[in-house]
């Protein structure tokens, strides 16, 4: 029950910043850019971590992966299989991207531990 809870509450955060995020930018420039950011995962963090839809216990998955997906799926659904295909060298670099951020946050953690 953990992973569907996990599932839902970053798919509920997924569906709340592709659908609101930028319609508050767009009308209100970026002061609404970031107050759509504050409240929509101010109250989505609040609802996964502390309300019990999303729980860490089992499967950690951060709500930026559901809202990742979310944005990539939402050009799957709108534009067909192609937009996705086309998304595959930026999920790449990104994946990239985290991985040598990871890698570099162990080493500092570790040097870090070391130096104490």
């Amino acid at each position: 029950m953990k992973h569907v809870g996990t599932v839902i509450g970053t798919a509920i955060a997924g569906m709340f910043v592709m659908s609101v995020w930028g319609k508050f930018a767009e009308a209100y420039g970026i002061g609404g850019g970031w107050f759509a950011g504050l409240i929509i995962i101010g109250i989505m963090w609040f609802l996964n971590h502390n309300v019990g839809i999303h729980n860490n216990d089992g499967a950690w998955i951060d709500m930026a992966l559901g809202i990742g997906v979310a944005g990539t799926m939402r050009g799957v659904f709108e534009n067909g299989v192609q937009a996705g295909i086309d998304s595959l060298p930026t999920l790449g670099v990104t994946l990239a991207g985290g991985l040598v951020g990871g890698f570099f946050a162990y080493k500092l953690e570790r040097h870090l531990a070391n130096n104490k």
